[in-house]
């Protein structure tokens, strides 16, 4: 279990200016003890300590309902999937920062990327899960009792956590072969040792923001074709395929895993979100057709002293960009809260901000939001 600060950035906070409360065992099961903290300059609490907090950070939406008007949240509130919990958030007069909505098109906002520093754990952990399932060894092997071929990993998707699987696949020894609707990951896909699955008519499906734009279904089930015939010998496929505040796309329907090889093995990224595979499970590992599917839910939670440690360092660089000559003084026109002058995108990260709920409201800005929270 992530845990949202450790010991070792909390000296950044105080020198922001920052008394850091830090509810009991929160980080034992990431592996920070108490004393840690204690040593570091926290103060060890309850969760209502905690959550007293001018200003509270959380990795997920925490009890919120324990907190007053005029309180600050920032954690990865993911606010199109309960818009009426944003709502009553904004009902109770707290200010609500999504760290997910991070415009990372900013250079300054890049170091409190949690979408890319949690997505690069979880791809690297997808490639170690598929390699653990798998039946076979990873690397080429020259032996006395014969060759062993390298395994073959497919990965779907070269957005952040795609590179760093592909990356991880290729430094295990596997031949890799990926796909991205957006032509300019070819490049990237290509100079980590991959090898780009080219469709017949792709055009560069990327935004503004470096995002995948959204696809015509007819394009969708040509690209899920190509990919899937071309994953069909593979040893460990990794799916990575996500939209923002939508269900995940399905990219592995039911006859692909039918018509994969026994013993091969489905790596599903995003069954939190509905999944990228027909028959995966969220938080369950299955076994259809022969193919093992995992369906693990919480990827970066499965390093959690890791993943903490890089959260907490993205939380300590937004903190800072909300204090002011030593006090917590949000600016409320900053693009990283409020995004860019014209954005109307709150559904695309590196477009909106992270600014979700102010002063009673849902911010003006975020009307897409606004309409669904009623």
């Amino acid at each position: 279990m992530r845990v949202a600060m450790v010991p070792d950035v909390v000296p950044k906070l105080a020198k922001l200016g920052f008394e850091v409360v830090v509810e009991k065992d929160s980080g034992a099961a990431a592996g920070y003890g108490d004393d840690a903290y204690v040593a570091k300059g926290a103060t060890l609490g309850s969760a209502a300590d905690a959550l007293g907090c001018e200003l509270v950070i959380a990795i997920n939406v925490p009890d919120w309902g324990a907190m007053a008007a005029g309180q600050m949240l920032a954690c990865i509130a993911d606010p199109f999937r309960d818009t009426a919990r944003v709502g009553a958030i904004a009902a109770a007069g707290l200010t609500l920062f999504s760290m997910d909505m991070i415009p990372r098109r900013l250079s300054r906002a890049q170091s409190m990327d949690v979408n890319s520093s949690q997505d690069n754990l979880a791809g690297y952990k997808a490639v170690l899960l598929g390699a653990a399932a798998a039946g076979r060894m990873i690397p080429m092997m020259m032996t006395s009792a014969g060759t062993v071929r390298p395994a073959k990993y497919v990965v779907m998707g070269a957005g952040v956590a795609g590179l760093q699987a592909i990356a991880t696949a290729k430094r295990l020894g596997a031949v890799v072969w990926a796909s991205d609707v957006r032509l300019a990951a070819k490049e990237q896909i290509e100079s980590l040792g991959g090898k780009f699955i080219a469709v017949d008519g792709m055009e560069d499906f990327e935004d503004e923001s470096g995002y995948a734009k959204p696809l015509t279904p007819e394009f969708i089930q040509k690209v899920n074709d190509t990919v899937c015939e071309v994953a069909h010998d593979a040893d460990v496929v990794v799916t990575t395929a996500r939209l923002f505040g939508r269900a995940a796309p399905i990219t592995v329907p039911a006859s692909a895993v039918e018509a994969m090889k026994p013993g091969a093995v489905v790596v599903d990224m995003n069954t939190a979100s509905g999944g990228n595979c027909d028959l995966s499970e969220a938080g369950k590992t299955v076994v259809k057709h022969g193919v093992t599917i995992i369906g693990e839910a919480n990827l970066p939670g499965t390093v959690p002293y890791t993943a903490s440690l890089l959260y907490a360092n993205n939380l300590a660089s937004f903190a800072a960009a909300l204090v002011s000559d030593g006090k917590l003084a949000p600016d409320f026109e900053d693009e990283i809260l409020v995004g860019a002058p014209q954005g109307d995108a709150f559904h695309v990260p590196g477009m909106g901000g992270v600014l979700v709920a102010h002063a009673g409201e849902i911010h003006a800005a975020q009307s897409r939001l606004r309409e669904a929270a009623g």
